[in-house]
């Protein structure tokens, strides 16, 4: 196959939005990985746009027009006179979803990079297209959940499901991608599979069971893990069971959420993936030529996240081989000491997956996905 046209969305006002003091979620992250591609010189093999900003009209495509009302009103000004309101929408004091000056220019910005995204993959102009800000998996039609407000990955599916009859999500953050997989619960037309941390962990959906419903039966994949996993058994898992959805389902686009927390050493994390086993997910789901919209998501070390995607940049433009393992002088070199290297060494942290465990789940999952009839077609 020949080279991929890559178009990557980013906009320098981002980075500059604060969750507030002590919040793990760090948007200061992405300014890391930006000048890491640019510093890797990736931006020359990539089409480089400034993305729209989602106006609340595109949100309420999902999301319920109060809720996306209440976002764009409220500021910390106003939080405490507006707490009930607050309080119902999910948001504010006690939850994990503060209230911040200009949230909904955030909110606007990473979900317009998603449309985007979508847009350009829909009218023929890009094969891939990436969207590190974008990922926020958690959030709900009237609720924010999990640090996610607005959810860009269900608007971006909405806008390819104009123009595919089927899109595959998967979601390889540590967490369960929840709000995506809500929203499309009673449906054939996407199929969810996501990969994440089971048991006693955020948000504590997404059990092997939780399949889908009515339309939807058999469209919701979830393979739930136990911590420690590393490359190699994650590797083990994903290739089959994605490979076995693209055997059967045929999507005509494919959305991928790139969560760094599944890293080793993460703040909020407990897998044991390096960037290399994560960006080996990445590879094999851009092999298969199907239009590709790469998206961000969770990741709380933030010179780690910034490594990985990077290198997954690098990847998806078919540079991995050319860029240095050592990173280059960079505004933000000293993020990255000691040894400013772009690779992570796993930890000696205990895999509780078991072989006999990993087998019984991929088993189960592959013989219900075996099951769907034929991949369903609508008149478009």
């Amino acid at each position: 196959m020949g080279k991929h046209r890559v178009s990557y969305f980013f906009d320098s006002d981002i980075p500059n939005h604060h969750y507030g003091p002590g919040h793990p979620m760090k948007p200061g992250r992405l300014k890391l990985a930006h000048n890491l591609v640019l510093s890797y010189g990736l931006y020359r093999k990539m089409d480089m746009f400034r993305p729209h900003r989602a106006s609340a009209e595109e949100m309420a495509q999902f999301h319920s027009p109060e809720y996306i009302d209440f976002i764009r009103r409220v500021s910390p000004d106003t939080a405490k006179a507006l707490g009930s309101e607050a309080q119902t929408f999910n948001l504010g004091e006690y939850t994990d979803c503060p209230i911040f000056d200009n949230l909904f220019d955030f909110c606007s910005l990473y979900t317009g990079g998603s449309i985007d995204g979508a847009v350009r993959l829909n009218h023929g102009l890009s094969d891939i297209a990436i969207n590190w800000p974008g990922g926020l998996h958690h959030a709900k039609k009237s609720e924010g959940s999990g640090f996610c407000y607005v959810n860009d990955i269900v608007l971006s599916i909405l806008e390819l499901l104009k123009f595919h009859a089927r899109v595959l999500y998967i979601d390889i953050d540590i967490h369960h991608g929840d709000g995506v997989e809500e929203a499309f619960y009673l449906t054939d037309r996407v199929l969810t599979c996501s990969f994440h941390k089971y048991g006693d962990f955020f948000p504590g959906t997404g059990d092997i069971e939780d399949i889908g419903s009515e339309k939807g039966l058999g469209y919701s994949v979830n393979f739930p893990l136990k911590e420690g996993i590393g490359d190699k058994d994650f590797y083990r898992i994903f290739k089959p069971v994605i490979q076995k959805i693209m055997d059967v389902y045929k999507p005509g686009a494919v959305v991928l959420q790139c969560g760094a927390d599944s890293l080793t050493g993460d703040r909020l994390g407990c897998f044991n993936l390096t960037a290399k086993g994560h960006a080996e997910c990445v590879k094999f789901v851009k092999s298969f030529g199907i239009p590709l919209l790469i998206l961000g998501g969770g990741g709380y070390t933030i010179n780690n996240v910034a490594r990985c995607w990077a290198y997954e940049t690098a990847v998806l433009v078919d540079e991995e081989e050319n860029i240095t393992s050592t990173i280059p002088q960079n505004d933000y070199s000293a993020y990255f000491e000691p040894n400013q290297n772009l690779h992570l060494q796993p930890s000696n942290i205990q895999n509780l997956n078991t072989k006999e465990y990993l087998d019984k789940y991929k088993t189960q999952i592959l013989q219900k996905l075996s099951q769907l009839q034929g991949a369903p077609s609508v008149a478009m």
